[in-house]
């Protein structure tokens, strides 16, 4: 048996599109960028500084208004963390914990925890654990059903680091561009994954170089780009740290609350 031999022809069954009500967070990353602060606790359990949350309490929020009702928490690095944070809160959700006892990679990670989805038979979102966004899941899940696709990523296109310079054909400069939004999209660490898709995934390995090539050359991997204006920040560095903490200041101050 080959790997296309798992793959579904597209067509094979009838499109029927059925809410999206089970995920699965990855948060067993060790963070090493974000030392000192990692030292104590995994990536995921960091706190957005000015809100009270680590990143998994804000994830756990946004996966619960936009419907889903059961979430998988792959556990790895210093899970224990994770674990007593669970058990000290009230959370808007079902989760259910599950601890990698050993170093599966990425795509083995998503199998492992994906053994625990109640619903196996049925559409399931992802997320990395370092991911602090808001958007309409709902909509990315519409997406994912109207093309017929068994992984969907969703694409952002975050602001470059850099100011950049405009010039014509001439080399004539013709502004200065503060940190401008990357024209190339890059993979926002969130997905929409098919019942079937678990089975196509490595027992140990990063999916992102077996799974999901094979997925594209049979056209059922799809790309949902985020609206304009979306926020999203991946949480990897201290200033990224300091960066989301200064755009919520921004926030709350064009958007005092009642």
């Amino acid at each position: 048996m080959t790997f296309d031999d798992l793959i579904p022809s597209a067509g094979e069954s009838p499109l029927v599109s059925r809410p999206v009500t089970q995920a699965v967070i990855l948060a067993g990353g060790k963070g090493s960028r974000l030392r000192p602060y990692t030292d104590t606790r995994p990536k995921p359990m960091i706190e957005i500084p000015g809100t009270g949350l680590p990143v998994i309490g804000h994830q756990l929020e946004w996966l619960a208004a936009e419907g889903v009702t059961d979430a998988i928490i792959s556990c790895g690095y210093l899970s224990e963390v994770v674990l007593d944070w669970l058990g000290s809160v009230s959370l808007p959700l079902k989760v259910i914990p599950v601890v990698e006892t050993e170093a599966l990679g990425r795509g083995g990670g998503l199998k492992f925890a994906a053994a625990s989805l109640p619903r196996p038979d049925g559409p399931w979102y992802a997320t990395n654990g370092d991911i602090w966004t808001r958007f309409s899941l709902r909509a990315m899940a519409d997406f994912h059903h109207e093309r017929d696709a068994h992984a969907t990523l969703a694409l952002a296109r975050p602001r470059l680091p850099w100011g950049t310079v405009d010039i014509d054909r001439f080399g004539n400069v013709l502004d200065f561009v503060e940190a401008p939004p990357s024209p190339y999209p890059i993979n926002a660490g969130v997905y929409v994954f098919s019942a079937e898709f678990a089975s196509m995934l490595p027992d140990v390995g990063d999916h992102e170089r077996s799974t999901f090539p094979h997925l594209a050359r049979r056209r059922r991997l799809a790309g949902y780009e985020l609206p304009q204006g979306v926020y999203w920040r991946a949480i990897d560095t201290a200033k990224d740290l300091d960066e989301a903490a200064k755009e919520l200041a921004a926030f709350r101050k064009k958007n005092p609350a009642p």
